[in-house]
């Protein structure tokens, strides 16, 4: 193309694809409440401290308080599809909501103790649903709440012991054990709520807790308190946490699947992909291992592998909209175009919602020269996301290459709004205002973009004599 001034134009630059990883989160935020209150009067045996009654008194009315709200959500139809029972809801509710503390007596006889839940209903029944779906997580809380009972009934059976046999120092520290292991198993399902909530630091802290109370069995509390540290971007630390969970349980799947995480999001791909491996080879059917070693592998720049291990991924799960997509990059790098673009317009399916797929489809199109459905794909991808820059970028860069140099410029700008220092929109919208003769305001785009490094417009300056 050539402008009014027969200046040989430069080509527009069309941005890549977009790439997922996953990893879960569940989210919870407080808006219509119900508020349950209860108390409990713990009375001392003669082998209890003001510790282990506050122990019991809290144990107990967590009981008591979560026993009401799941009796409460189990009147819910939206709960009731779920077709889970009394008891699950309550397992499950009880790694979401948090009790409060609202007074507490201790008269050396008796520890009194009164708390309240409250919680957004509607907020809860969601994080259960999300919670429900996950094999892992549940297993965790069922598996708290389990060990909750065994050390009530471990203390019950002790003081009975005791009872028998007054003095016996062995049984005593048994005893103290006990309820360490109790409050352990509370300070892990407030570190839960706490995570669920977004509140990662408030969560280390009680993951610490329920770590130093009962460092025997704290795999569980290590691989959390792993992810809180790896959701606050310190995957270093979280490194080592998984590391001690998986000295303290060798075939912990959830240890190494999420260290494989730690290890991509700090570039070392090859162990990523090792650790992955190792969580495949303890659960061959993990669908989310599969995925994330397809993510590993495309870093990689290994297609071929990156398509196989989605390929596994929707065998497992055939509705998994973003291993459709990803698979469809990754046949885009390929070059099977077709593919590329079957795989996304199934993700689209799946998940009308995913403004990825329709910005990876926009540009399977856009490289195939199809330059209305890439636009049509694109101003989809910017309806679901406003503020994504390149979906600006690269229709801009369409409406370039359709001769569409005013709307290209605005594309263009848009981007650079969203993302000031994104080269390669001043680059663009550079070559735009070259299409319609302004030459000198391509030639102040071209600038901005030399500086931050963008090599085509370096080479346009030093063809000019500019360094």
């Amino acid at each position: 193309m050539n402008s009014s001034n027969n200046h040989r134009l430069r080509n527009f630059l069309l941005y890549s694809f977009s790439i997922l990883m996953v990893s879960l989160s569940t989210d919870i935020s407080i808006a219509k409440q119900v508020t349950f209150e209860r108390d409990y009067t713990y009375q001392a045996s003669e082998y209890d401290s003001k510790v282990s009654c506050r122990v019991n008194a809290l144990e107990q009315v967590k009981r008591l308080l979560l026993e009401e709200l799941g009796t409460y959500l189990e009147s819910r139809t939206d709960v009731r599809d779920f077709k889970l029972t009394k008891d699950q809801i309550i397992t499950l509710t009880a790694g979401i909501v948090r009790t409060e503390v609202v007074k507490e007596t201790w008269d050396g006889k008796s520890y009194w103790l009164k708390a309240r839940i409250e919680a957004d209903p509607d907020e809860v029944i969601k994080s259960v649903d999300s919670l429900r779906k996950d094999h892992q997580k549940t297993t965790e809380l069922e598996e708290t709440r389990r060990k909750a009972a065994e050390y009530l009934k471990e203390m019950e059976r002790l003081k009975s012991e005791l009872a028998l046999a007054k003095g016996d120092i062995k049984k005593q520290g048994q005893y103290n054990e006990a309820v360490k292991g109790l409050s352990a198993t509370d300070w892990f399902k407030k570190g839960y709520a706490y995570h669920v909530a977004k509140e990662y630091q408030d969560a280390i802290n009680a993951y610490t807790r329920a770590i130093e109370l009962d460092p025997k069995d704290a795999t569980v509390p290590y691989t959390n308190r792993g992810a809180a540290y790896a959701d606050l971007g310190n995957h270093n630390q979280a490194i080592a946490d998984y590391n001690r969970a998986i000295e303290l349980t060798p075939k912990n799947v959830k240890a190494y699947y999420n260290r494989g995480i730690a290890y991509f999001e700090l570039g070392n791909h090859n162990q990523a992909i090792a650790d992955y491996n190792r969580a495949i080879g303890l659960d061959p059917k993990y669908t989310l291992a599969y995925y994330n070693r397809g993510v590993a592998y495309g870093e990689l720049g290994n297609y071929q592998q990156e398509i196989a291990d989605y390929t596994k991924a929707i065998e497992l799960n055939p509705k998994y909209a973003k291993a459709y997509n990803n698979r469809g990059i990754a046949y885009g790098n390929l070059g099977n175009h077709n593919q590329a673009i079957a795989d996304c317009t199934r993700a689209i399916e799946l998940d009308p919602k995913d403004a990825k797929a329709y910005y990876n489809r926009g540009t399977v199109y856009g490289n195939l020269g199809n330059y209305n459905q890439a636009i049509a794909d694109f101003t989809k991808t910017i309806e679901l996301d406003p503020k994504d820059a390149k979906a600006y970028y690269n229709r801009g860069t369409v409406y370039g290459n359709l001769g569409n140099y005013n709307q290209a410029i605005a594309d263009c700008t848009r981007a650079i709004e969203l993302d000031p220092k994104h080269a390669k929109a001043y680059y663009n919208r550079g070559v735009a205002y070259e299409g319609l003769g302004n030459l000198q305001q391509a030639f102040n785009n071209f600038k901005v973009s030399a500086r931050l490094g963008f090599k085509p417009a370096q080479d346009i300056l030093r063809k000019k004599g500019i360094k």
